[in-house]
Formats: C-alpha cells, structure tokens, sequence
C-alpha cells in the first residue's frame, strides 16, 4: 500500500516538472533580453511541445498567466504574450489532431511556422497598437534560435516523458 502511495506521489512530482520549468523560464526571461547575439524563447518550446504531446500537463491558464507573468517582469502591455502563448497552443492543438502518425521533423517545421506567426503577431500588436520599440533583427536572431534549439529541447523532453511520465495517446 505505501508503494503505491510513493508511486502516486513521484507521479504527481514528474507532471508538475514542465509547468515549474514554464514559470523559471518566464522568470528568467528577463536575463535572456538583455543578451543582444544569443537569445532564444524556451517558454514557446516548452509550450508548443507540451501542448503538442501532453496537453493535461499544463492547463491553458497556467500558460496565460506565464504569459501576464512574463508581460509584467518585461514590461509590456498585459495580455500580448498571453495571446501569443495561447496562439501557440491552438497551432500544436491543430497539428496535434490532424497528425496521424507523429514525426519530429514535420513537428519541427510546424513550429517554425507557429514562432513565425506568433511572433508577428506580438511584433504587429506590440509595434502598431502600443508604439513600442522593436529590433527585427532582434526578433529574426531569436525566432532562428528557438527553432533550432527546438529540435535538443525534444530530445531531452522525450527522454523525460518516456522514462519518468509514460507516454499516452502517442
């Protein structure tokens, strides 16, 4: 009977890692937008893929409130990142149903259109709506990144999810 007990409980810790690893990485995202040449957005690959695999282990509103989260440590208008999150979420929903049999690279190449539309869509709200300034080169340099380091960050959360989650559905 405690067997069970600690099985429930290491359970309940493993599927809690992506939705703390989301807020440590809203909350160090400050640090990564002062970097000028490296910069990356981990929280849209923790989003896009946990959304995209393993939709139960962050809910929608812990995604929105990262976002207020990140919009209030940044400085931008409340909602924006929040929408660009949930938008991302609706492009892993989509690929997620019309996928039928799941392969990285057509998951890769999703997502680069996903960070295209969702970032265009903060620098379009963030640049005609709000009047802020932005680097598109900036922007470019940080949208290449994270498209890149998509493909790691897959690796390493397959691993987790297969050896500490289990998979379901996939």
């Amino acid at each position: 009977m405690i067997n069970i007990y600690k099985n429930n409980i290491s359970l309940f810790i493993y599927r809690t890692i992506p939705l703390i690893l989301l807020y440590i990485s809203v909350l160090l995202q400050l640090d990564n937008e002062r970097n000028d040449y490296f910069n990356f957005n981990f929280p849209q690959i923790l989003i896009f893929y946990w959304c995209l695999k393993r939709n139960d282990l962050l809910g929608y509103g812990f995604i929105f409130f990262a976002g207020i989260v990140n919009d209030t440590l940044v400085g931008l208008p409340l909602g924006v990142t929040s929408f660009c999150y949930l938008v991302l979420c609706g492009f892993a929903a989509y690929l997620r149903t019309i996928t039928l049999s799941p392969s990285l690279i057509k998951d890769w190449f999703f997502f680069l259109l996903a960070i295209f539309v969702t970032n265009s869509l903060n620098f379009i709200i963030l640049y005609l709506f709000f009047d802020v300034e932005l680097k598109v080169a900036k922007i470019f340099l940080n949208t290449s990144f994270t498209f890149l380091l998509y493909i790691i960050f897959s690796a390493i959360f397959d691993f987790f999810l297969k050896n500490f989650i289990g998979l379901k559905n996939d």
